[in-house]
């Protein structure tokens, strides 16, 4: 039997997304994963705008997560997704992610992973109750930029670094997370 790519459903992701594109670009890089599912937008006609740019079939883009989780569930085991990426706003994180452990899907997450510690630890209790895993991505790593830099610190085309500073300035990162 012919080895398959793994299914990756997207929630979130559509037009005028912060993170989507750069899930999607890092999904893409070694070939073994495909998108086949997704519910780009809360907005109907954006979703399914966004599921014809990126060539899904019409009854594979949905309007609500819940309908995509339900849906995708009740497909045959060849079908359906084998996890879904959330790639919402952060705040938006907490319920997709809970439902998609319950209903028995992996997912993968952009950090941070909620907006509180106690949401976060919610997830790890459900995810191990349904013996699925939550993995949180980091998606720098991907960006050509940075692979470059790391092969140049690699080979010692830099010289000796004492200190490497970044600056990443969003909104959000000013906002205490704390219980």
């Amino acid at each position: 039997m012919a080895e398959r790519k793994i299914r990756m459903g997207m929630i979130g992701g559509g037009p005028g997304s912060f993170i989507g594109a750069v899930h999607r670009m890092a999904a893409n890089l070694d070939g073994e994963i495909e998108l086949v599912s997704g519910c780009f937008s809360s907005d109907p006609a954006k979703s399914k705008k966004t599921g014809r740019e990126l060539f899904l079939p019409a009854l594979r883009v949905h309007s609500s997560y819940k309908d995509m989780i339900r849906i995708e569930k009740n497909l045959p085991e060849l079908e359906k997704m084998d996890f879904v990426s959330i790639v919402t706003p952060n705040y938006l994180h907490f319920d997709p992610a809970k439902m998609a452990l319950e209903n028995g899907f992996h997912v993968l997450i952009d950090k941070p992973i909620t907006m509180t510690v106690r949401e976060a630890k919610q997830l790890k209790e459900v995810a191990e109750k349904n013996n699925r895993l939550i993995c949180l991505t980091h998606t720098h790593i991907g960006y050509p930029m940075i692979n470059l830099a790391r092969q140049m610190l690699v080979k010692g085309l830099l010289g000796a670094v004492r200190r490497i500073i970044v600056e990443y300035p969003q909104g959000w990162l000013s906002t205490a997370i704390e219980e």
